[in-house]
């Protein structure tokens, strides 16, 4: 599925679809995450979300000098708050504790008294034509913009990009720094007024700052929201994920394989897996012999408790299984030992690029509380076990709250169960009346309570039936009827 290259958090966080809560844990990953992929030398680095290319909206760079610490800060947060794409600005001559020592005659006073003066950075920007707006953050330099940011400005064509330039200093404001770089860029750039940042500035300081510039808004995807003209829902990690799919559970090889070209072939592009299926290699050929463009398919896969202690390896094995470049998600199972370990293993499978997205299956939320301040990367996705006799109403709002998309497994009732909830009075008649069938019924009711369903099966007919969910819409009294059913029976024992 496409990866959205983080064009677009000014406006969800401007939409107010994304809550603090959600927020706090978004950007504490986001830092996280990028100090543990520590490549900053002057490269465009991936943190924990990223937007694909969409016509209609801004694609934003945060770029930043900093020496200190402090601008840097700023930056992560303007990048939590925002889904930038990141650019560390690093020279290829770093400056020394000599260099910035003030009115010393050393390297930062000689370099800004001489407006001639362009450090060389080290490593640029890719595709820098892609971004429509870019914030510039530096620390301030004897009431200026240090002159490694006019190397920056002169090095690439910002023709039509808006720039927003923000600087920390202890005292001086943002001043005359910001328009002294105007002529550095052609006429055509719109320069935004820039914001002044003491070292005791907080994220709260800078969210309001980011509110405040009201940047356009068209074409808004929230994280977590589900778009029902696409039929996706935007993951925390930037990846477009579908919000229907196929679940492999119990599928042997030969019917694995049939069952996902048949989901393909009928538009699904959601296809669930786990270790523990024995069936990786039949999903992988599946996606492999697809006439389907790798990109459009999203496959997730589980660790399995006994892979947690040689997590790394185990990933490595479900990738050479698929033989796949990727693997959209990845979750673990279940809670185990080495839990926290394995997780760990997959933030790093992340920055390695092994895998897109991120997340757990059967937590709950008391392991939830105990689980996410021991990791990095916020889960992009907790996949539990709910379906109109199970409906988990206290957890799935937890979850949501956290910026967490929620998945169903078991959407039918699970094997042993499927005959008695298709055949229950309340949601035969809603089906009914609709024309639908039951199992249409309960899956369009997971998905107006934003939960993603991936029911299992082999039947061609069954799979296209099971994607065919948007050519009706449950009323809020059917909703409720439908609620009414939970027993709070739990189908199997995770």
């Amino acid at each position: 599925m496409r990866k959205y290259s983080r064009r677009q958090f000014v406006k969800l966080a401007a939409a107010g679809g994304i809550s603090a809560a959600s927020w706090m844990l978004f950007n504490d990953s986001i830092l996280k995450a990028g100090a543990q992929e520590s490549n900053l030398n002057g490269s465009d680095f991936t943190e924990s979300s990223a937007f694909a290319d969409t016509s209609n909206s801004n694609q934003i760079l945060v770029a930043w000098f900093s020496c200190t610490g402090t601008t840097e800060q700023i930056a992560r947060w303007i990048t939590g708050k925002t889904g930038a794409d990141s650019y560390e600005i690093v020279p290829e001559d770093p400056y020394t504790e000599e260099d910035l020592a003030y009115y010393t005659g050393g390297r930062a006073d000689r370099e800004q008294e001489d407006a001639s003066v362009r450090p060389a950075i080290s490593g640029s920007v890719e595709n820098i034509g892609q971004y429509d707006v870019i914030f510039l953050g530096y620390p301030i330099w004897h009431g200026q913009a240090p002159r490694i940011i006019s190397t920056f400005l002169e090095s690439y064509d910002f023709s039509d990009v808006t720039i927003i330039p923000f600087c920390t200093s202890h005292s001086s404001g943002i001043g005359s720094s910001a328009e002294n770089l105007h002529d550095l860029c052609s006429d055509i750039v719109t320069w935004m007024e820039g914001r002044r940042f003491s070292g005791d500035a907080t994220e709260n300081d800078v969210v309001e700052w980011i509110d405040s510039l009201e940047l356009s808004e068209s074409e808004v995807q929230t994280v977590g929201e589900f778009n029902f003209e696409t039929k996706t829902v935007l993951l925390n990690s930037g990846y477009e994920m579908p919000i229907m799919g196929l679940g492999t559970y119990s599928l042997t090889d030969e019917e694995c394989a049939v069952s996902i070209a048949a989901l393909l072939e009928a538009g699904g592009r959601l296809i669930d897996t786990a270790y523990m299926y024995g069936n990786e290699a039949a999903v992988g050929r599946a996606v492999r012999d697809s006439d389907v463009p790798r990109e459009e398919i999203f496959v997730i896969t589980k660790l399995y408790p006994n892979q947690f202690a040689n997590a790394a390896e185990a990933i490595d094995t479900a990738l050479e299984k698929m033989g796949l470049d990727y693997i959209d998600m990845i979750l673990l199972h279940h809670p185990g030992n080495n839990d926290v370990e394995a997780y760990l293993a997959l933030e790093q499978a992340v920055a390695d690029g092994k895998v897109h997205s991120i997340g757990l299956s059967n937590w709950y939320v008391e392991e939830l509380e105990e689980f996410l301040p021991q990791v990095n990367i916020t889960p992009a996705l907790v996949q539990n076990e709910i379906h109109p006799y199970y409906q988990e109403n206290d957890v799935i709002p937890y979850i949501q709250s956290l910026g967490i998309v929620v998945q169903g497994w078991y959407p039918l009732g699970g094997r042993g169960y499927t005959a008695e909830l298709l055949g229950d009075e309340a949601i035969s008649a809603i089906a009914e009346d609709h024309g639908v069938s039951s199992a249409q019924v309960i899956l369009r009711w997971n998905l107006q309570k934003g939960v993603v369903v991936i029911p299992g099966s082999s039947d061609p007919d069954h799979i296209r039936e099971n994607l065919d969910l948007f050519g009706f819409e449950l009323t809020e009294e059917e909703m409720e009827q439908i609620n009414d059913l939970d027993r709070n029976e739990k189908h199997d024992w995770y």
